[in-house]
C-alpha cells in the first residue's frame, strides 16, 4: 500500500455504519451502495480498498487472481469492476477481454503501475472504461468509480432484450419465443426481464428478492418458487429445450437453447 493512498482517504469523515453511510451519501450526493469487485493480488492493497469502499457505503468483493476474478464477474452482477493489470493465473486485460467477448459490459477501471500512453491505450482497448496509474489517491479512485456507476448500463438502455429465440420488448411489454406471443403477469415480466439482463449467469434467490420484489430480507415464503414455476411453464412450454434452469444450491440461470 502506498502512503499517498492512505493519506488521501479522510477516514474520519467517512461513515462507520450502513445507516450513516446512507445519510452521508444522500447529503453529499454520492453514488452509494455499489456492488464492486476488486481484483487485486496484493493482499495489503486489497484490504485497504475493501475497508475504504465499505466506509464509503459500498459493498466490495475481492478476488486475489485473474481467474477467480473472471469467474466471480461471470457468476455475479456488479456495478463496477476494479481490475489490477498484473495478476497471477490470468492477467487483468485478458480477463476483461474474455468478459467483453461474452457480452458483459460492466464498467471496469484498470489499476496499473504501467502509466505510459501506450499502456493506457492498450488497457482501454482491451475493455477498460477507465485507467488509473499507481500510486493513486483513493479520493480520485472513488470519484472515477462513481462516474462509471452513474453511466447508463447498455442492458438498461436497450428497449428490446433477446436471448436465443426469446424476445422481450420493454415498450410494448410483449414477450415472444420462436415468434409466438407469451402472456405474462407484471411480476413475471419483471422476473423474466431481470433474468434476461443476466442471461448466462447464475441469479441467486437473494438477488431476485432484492431486484424483482424489492425485499431486502427473506420473507420465508415460496414466492420465488411459485413465480419461477409459472414463468418456466410459459416460456419453455412446447419447446424441446428448456431455457430457465435451476442450479441446485445456487439459484437460477437463463440460457439460450444452444447453451442450455
Amino acid at each position: 500500500m502506498h502512503e499517498e493512498q492512505a493519506a488521501a482517504l479522510p477516514v474520519s469523515t467517512r461513515p462507520a455504519t450502513a445507516a450513516a453511510a446512507f445519510l452521508y451519501c444522500s447529503i453529499r450526493d454520492y453514488v452509494c451502495d455499489m456492488k464492486i469487485l476488486v481484483i487485486e493480488d496484493d493482499q495489503e492493497a486489497a484490504d485497504y480498498l475493501l475497508k475504504a469502499f465499505r466506509e464509503a457505503g459500498h459493498n466490495p468483493d475481492h478476488a486475489a487472481d485473474g481467474l477467480s476474478g473472471l469467474h466471480m464477474a461471470q457468476s455475479n452482477s456488479y456495478d463496477v469492476l476494479i481490475v489490477d493489470r498484473m495478476l497471477p493465473k490470468l492477467d487483468g486485460l485478458t480477463a476483461l477481454q474474455e468478459l467483453r467477448s461474452e457480452g458483459d459490459q460492466t464498467p471496469a477501471l484498470i489499476l496499473s503501475a504501467l502509466g505510459q500512453v501506450d499502456d493506457r491505450v492498450k488497457g482501454l482497448r482491451s475493455g477498460g472504461d477507465d485507467y488509473l496509474t499507481k500510486p493513486y489517491a483513493f479520493s480520485e479512485l472513488l470519484a472515477r468509480v462513481e462516474v462509471l456507476a452513474r453511466r447508463v448500463k447498455p442492458e438498461e438502455a436497450e428497449m428490446q432484450l433477446r436471448v436465443g429465440d426469446l424476445e422481450l420488448d420493454r415498450l410494448s411489454r410483449e414477450v415472444r419465443r420462436g415468434g409466438n406471443k407469451i402472456l405474462l403477469q407484471p411480476r413475471e415480466f419483471r422476473l423474466l426481464e431481470y433474468l434476461m439482463q443476466n442471461a448466462g449467469k447464475v441469479v441467486t434467490r437473494t438477488m431476485l428478492l432484492e431486484e424483482v420484489w424489492d425485499y431486502h430480507f427473506d420473507p420465508q415464503t415460496n414466492v420465488i418458487d411459485v413465480h419461477i414455476s409459472r414463468l418456466r411453464s410459459k416460456i419453455d412450454k412446447d419447446f424441446d429445450t428448456a431455457m430457465l434452469q435451476t442450479v441446485r444450491g445456487a439459484g437460477y440461470i437463463l440460457k439460450a437453447p444452444a447453451e442450455a
